[in-house]
């Protein structure tokens, strides 16, 4: 049986898991679950999938889950040193999905003891680049793609000489504004943001994909995950999210992934890795779709995927700069605080204010991600307070303002 432990496993993705190891209890064992509050949803899955321990990173929960697993057998632990210790379990499979930077230490625990990593956690790659895939190296681990397009790319691949390759595509759905207007983006709502047309995802990731910012972390990514020059990685949007990346050979070939928008099914891919298990995924029925529309992103109308680009070419800290940023300009604005289209003002603010600095070391990573949080924070101000003085009837810039935001705010 291959051992498992999931790190965020009450998360949409954490969920999914989940599902997936119940469906399969002959093939897994789970060592470890993980999660942050949620100590209700995390005793109710540790009891169902027999786990062996159960973990809160937040100590305020450890007598609600010791109380929930009390007379099961499994152990119990709470706090950021316990959840490192179950990272460092030794799962011959480990599922990284916390979110934001707070995954990034336990991830890189993971990595250090081998073993096959899943990686739900863009940020660990993005922002901690150099540091990540170091680890992976010396402790050869196996890294397995889990966010549907870098996964598509990965079974696209199949083994495929890198020589072979000329170019990938990852496809984005364009989010709940794809045919939206600057003046319709400028007075957008967080719940009109949250309403993603094709997936279900959190809060955070929803909102990366009305930005595109979530595209722009995945450019990233990608470079890093498949060692590619970045102008060997295209995006274009399909707003039916079907085939979820593409891979172009030299011969003119393009080998394509397809299947029904579900987290499921790139999840048990990484899991049963190099075969394959059986999901109650819905399956395409191609006739009933009709067709497949692809088309290139605009870049004046969502500015997150230029400023991506232009940070993988800058390199160093700059892609843990923009994640930072990017991660308090979405609180920000989930919390009313700024506009729809100050999130991308934001992040090229900070980028712009804090330039080129090294993140080769998990020590300057961290540094780094607190002091684009500050300046962010600093930014966020400025833009909270505008809208104050432009009243209540105009809580957001329009899109006609947009220039003095560059010019005169940041």
């Amino acid at each position: 049986m291959k051992t498992v432990t999931v790190l965020g496993s009450t998360g949409s993705i954490g969920r999914s898991t989940a599902d997936l190891l119940a469906a399969h209890r002959d093939r897994y064992r789970v060592l470890a679950l993980v999660a942050n509050t949620n100590a209700e949803i995390l005793a109710a899955q540790a009891k169902h999938l027999g786990a062996e321990l159960a973990v809160c990173s937040d100590p305020s929960m450890n007598r609600t889950l010791q109380d929930a697993l009390a007379g099961t057998g499994i152990r119990v632990a709470c706090g950021e040193q316990a959840v490192l210790e179950a990272a460092r379990l030794g799962a011959d499979w480990t599922m990284a999905a916390i979110t934001g930077i707070a995954g990034l230490a336990p991830t890189l625990a993971a990595a250090e003891r081998g073993g096959a990593i899943a990686l739900a956690n863009k940020e660990a790659v993005v922002s901690a680049g150099d540091v990540m895939l170091r680890a992976v190296r010396d402790a050869g681990a196996t890294l397995l793609p889990v966010d549907s397009e870098h996964n598509a790319i990965f079974q696209s691949l199949a083994g495929s000489p890198r020589d072979s390759l000329e170019k990938i595509i990852l496809t984005a759905s364009g989010g709940p504004f794809r045919l939206a207007s600057m003046e319709e983006m400028a007075g957008a709502t967080p719940e009109m943001a949250l309403k993603h047309p094709v997936w279900s995802m959190g809060a955070k990731i929803s909102i990366d994909s009305a930005t595109l910012f979530n595209k722009g972390l995945e450019v990233i990514e990608a470079a890093r995950l498949f060692a590619l020059d970045p102008r060997q990685i295209e995006v274009l949007v399909h707003p039916q999210s079907i085939i979820h990346g593409m891979v172009c050979y030299k011969d003119g070939s393009v080998l394509a992934q397809m299947g029904a928008p579900d987290m499921r099914i790139p999840i048990a891919h990484t899991l049963a890795w190099p075969e394959r298990i059986k999901t109650h995924s819905p399956r395409l029925d191609l006739a009933t779709i009709g067709r497949l529309e692809f088309l290139a992103p605009d870049e004046i109308r969502f500015p997150a995927l230029r400023i991506a680009r232009e940070a993988l070419r800058e390199g160093g800290g700059a892609p843990t700069i923009m994640n930072a940023a990017n991660e308090i300009a979405v609180a920000a604005f989930l919390n009313r605080r700024i506009g729809f289209l100050q999130i991308a003002s934001v992040v090229e603010a900070t980028l712009d204010q804090l330039g080129p600095r090294p993140a080769d070391s998990l020590p300057l990573v961290v540094a780094l991600d607190a002091e684009a949080r500050r300046i962010a924070g600093q930014h966020v101000q400025t833009c909270s307070q505008r809208a104050e003085e432009t009243g209540p009837s105009s809580p957001f810039l329009t899109a006609s303002s947009l220039s003095t935001v560059r010019a005169d705010t940041f």
